[in-house]
């Protein structure tokens, strides 16, 4: 993480967004400390806490505020601190924002607020107005498939000229022209990263910070790997593993993120895959078709292990639904 030569904030590579693990319904902080650990070593470039893989709707703002504290204190500055600080309640961001900074964070992730529809003005005076309340580095996140409206390439490039902290955005937009559209518009200092796993090699190939990749929690240096490769130019085989993680890709989105990376997870021995209501565990069918996939990599724990985790439930098993 460094200043570019504008004075922006940099950060590149792969971004895992962390899974939140639970047991009988708390934050098992004790699995959080083990997955950091995990990442790091595993040459994770940064990492995002609280982002969708992270359930941040099934967090009470208390609980999101204490896990950014936790992973501020468990990385020691080993790699970047990316704390997603979005909600579709305008104080309720501000509020997670300004105690991301005041905690450490290296940046702060804010997701398009979502059900309410806003217009592109709308969307700009938000983000303008969040940017110019908190002095930290932001990172835009368009995900319209779940905010059900999209941040425009010229709103993002209004946004890149007039607010000198918001460094760049992480794009779940699967439209490939649009994403054109940001890079150009934006220039070469916004960094825009891939939020979408099959579109982490092409984003790159076109001049992508990184990416953002739920894949990311349970094949760490595989995906990060796929940053290194093309940032050192080697393309083929960038091309290569962008195909061998593809399997996985497709089994970790057959229900809803985070369900599956979650089942994976509790496959692998790392953590309870307990989800919060209205999420449920993944469906037998899908369980079995995940290990499938897992097997061919070569992740699946022995039995004591699973059981040891806690994961005696199979696929796992939602604790209380609330905090």
């Amino acid at each position: 993480m460094s200043p570019d030569g504008e004075g922006r904030t940099v950060v590149h590579g792969s971004l895992v967004p962390l899974v939140t693990p639970f047991s009988r319904g708390q934050v098992d902080e004790p699995r959080f400390l083990e997955l950091i650990e995990w990442q790091i070593s595993s040459g994770s470039h940064g990492l995002v806490i609280t982002g969708t893989t992270g359930e941040p709707s099934s967090l009470s703002l208390e609980e999101r505020e204490q896990l950014f504290l936790t992973a501020v204190r468990a990385v020691r500055r080993r790699a970047p601190v990316i704390a997603a600080t979005g909600t579709n309640n305008h104080a309720d961001t501000l509020r997670l924002t300004r105690t991301a900074r005041e905690l450490g964070a290296d940046a702060a992730l804010i997701v398009v607020p979502f059900y309410v529809r806003p217009s592109q003005e709308g969307l700009y005076r938000y983000f303008r107005s969040l940017a110019d309340a908190v002095d930290l580095p932001i990172i835009i996140y368009n995900i319209p498939g779940r905010t059900a409206v999209n941040l425009e390439a010229p709103t993002i490039a209004r946004l890149a000229r007039d607010c000198r902290n918001i460094i760049g955005v992480k794009e779940a937009n699967k439209d490939f022209e649009h994403i054109n559209r940001v890079l150009h518009l934006c220039g070469r200092g916004f960094l825009v990263y891939s939020g979408i796993e099959m579109l982490c090699f092409p984003m790159l190939a076109i001049g992508g910070a990184g990416h953002v990749s739920a894949t990311a929690n349970v094949l760490p240096k595989e995906v990060a790997q796929l940053y290194d490769l093309a940032a050192s130019g080697r393309w083929e085989a960038a091309r290569e593993l962008h195909y061998h993680l593809l399997p996985m890709n497709e089994a970790l989105f057959v229900e809803t993120n985070p369900v599956p990376v979650k089942a994976a997870l509790g496959l692998m021995g790392k953590i309870d895959p307990e989800v919060r209501l209205p999420l449920v565990p993944m469906s037998a069918d899908n369980v079995e078709r995940l290990r499938q996939v897992m097997a061919g990599y070569g992740l699946l724990a022995a039995p004591a292990q699973v059981e040891q985790a806690g994961h005696a439930r199979a696929a796992g098993a939602s604790g209380p639904a609330g905090p």
